[in-house]
């Protein structure tokens, strides 16, 4: 076997048939795809705290998709090697949100259809994904529900109280009723009736009650 019988291999073959060109523009449009993920997720984002490192994070699972599937079309046998490596990997981190799920999908698709070469299907159906969450998670809705607080001294302020509230919002529903030596603590969900929430203003105002606390609630957290 002479040192050229080495070298002479299936590697340099692959090697030699990788398309320069293909992978350049691949992984451009990948780039700027992720970039638009990026943006329609920082645009539309509802949840907690907003991080921009996952931000970043759809940008590169977007672009590294595209080359693996790039590798794995280029050869069946890798394919199938490929499938049997990534089946290890396993993710711990917990998604706090459920639309974290569809951008990173949606990076995840991206980046599988621009591999496979589909270029304007990607363009165009990032396009449209995108669109369609701009429309929808940037719709403003007054019948969002928001928890309200209010604690009262006595039986006759919460009665008072509790009318008022009936007739200033949309609806009301008692989640929980706290009673102490102190007063009474009120814990309600209410829908508002417009955008307007200076009825807090007039129930705390209201004899016997004490204070009066209006918050945002998404079913996970209050802020």
């Amino acid at each position: 076997m002479t040192f050229n019988d080495i070298f002479k291999s299936s590697f340099l073959e692959k090697a030699s048939s990788f398309s320069v060109m293909d992978f350049v523009l691949a992984m451009f449009v990948a780039f700027a795809l992720g970039l638009f993920i990026f943006w329609v997720y920082k645009k539309t984002f509802h949840g907690v705290m907003y991080s921009a490192g996952f931000g970043v994070s759809l940008m590169a699972m977007a672009m590294i998709t595209t080359f693996v599937i790039l590798a794995v079309t280029s050869n069946v046998v890798l394919s199938l090697g490929m499938v049997g490596a990534l089946s290890i990997v396993r993710f711990r981190t917990a998604v706090k949100e459920p639309m974290d799920i569809a951008f990173l999908f949606w990076a995840i698709g991206a980046g599988i259809v621009l591999g496979a070469g589909l270029l304007p299907l990607a363009v165009f159906g990032s396009l449209f994904i995108g669109a369609v969450l701009w429309i929808f998670m940037n719709r403003k809705t007054y019948d969002s529900p928001y928890i309200l607080i209010v604690n009262c001294k006595d039986k006759d302020a919460e009665k008072q109280a509790m009318d008022y509230i009936k007739g200033s919002v949309k609806k009301q529903v008692l989640k929980s009723k706290t009673v102490s030596q102190t007063g009474i603590e009120l814990t309600l969900e209410v829908r508002l009736k417009g955008d307007d929430s200076d009825f807090v203003h007039a129930a705390a105002e209201t004899d016997g009650v004490e204070h009066a606390v209006l918050v945002s609630y998404n079913g996970d957290y209050m802020s």
